[in-house]
C-alpha cells in the first residue's frame, strides 16, 4: 500500500524563499512595442515592470503615500518602526517632552476605576522633514526643527 500526499513546506521556509526572490527581482521592459519579449531571465525569477515608489518622500501623484517625514520613530529599533530605516538618510529629531499617564489605578466597588495622573519625562524621536544640502533654516511645518547638511536635525 503507498500513500501519497502533498504538504505545504513551513510557513517560514516559504517565506524565506519569497523574499530571497525579492531581493533578486529583475527588472524587465518590452523590447519592441507589441511584443511580450523582455529582458533575458528564467522561469525562476520574480520580475517586474515599474520599479517600486519611493515611500521615504510624500507623492501626490499615488494616493497613500504619504512619506516619512516628521513621523515618530524608535531610535534603538532595527525593525520598520526604526529611525535609521524610516528617516531615510534624512536625520531624526530627539526631543525631552512630558508624558502624562493614568497610573496607581484602585478598583472600587461597584463599578467603577480611580486613576492618579503620573507625569514622567521621556526622549521622542522624530524624522526630518527633508533632505537639504544645506541647512533650510526654520521650516513652516516643523517650527522648532532646522537641518544641517549632514542631515542632523537641531531645534
Amino acid at each position: 500500500v503507498k500513500t501519497c500526499w502533498k504538504a505545504m513546506p513551513p510557513f517560514r521556509k516559504v517565506g524565506n524563499i519569497i523574499k530571497e526572490k525579492f531581493d533578486g527581482a529583475t527588472e524587465v521592459e518590452l523590447r519592441k512595442v507589441g511584443t511580450t519579449k523582455f529582458k533575458p531571465h528564467t522561469d525562476e525569477d520574480l520580475v517586474y515592470l515599474d520599479p517600486s515608489p519611493d515611500f521615504c518622500e510624500h507623492d501626490p501623484r499615488t494616493p497613500g503615500i504619504l512619506g516619512t517625514a516628521g513621523r515618530f520613530c524608535n531610535k534603538t529599533s532595527k525593525a520598520i518602526d526604526g529611525c535609521e530605516l524610516m528617516c531615510c538618510g534624512r536625520g531624526f529629531h530627539t526631543e525631552e517632552v512630558e508624558v502624562v499617564d493614568r497610573c496607581s489605578c484602585k478598583f472600587h466597588w461597584c463599578c467603577y476605576v480611580k486613576c492618579k495622573q503620573c507625569r514622567k519625562m521621556v526622549e521622542m524621536h522624530t524624522t526630518c522633514p527633508h533632505r537639504f544640502p544645506t541647512c533650510p533654516g526654520k521650516l513652516d511645518k516643523f517650527p522648532s526643527i532646522s537641518c544641517d547638511d549632514r542631515g542632523t536635525c537641531h531645534t
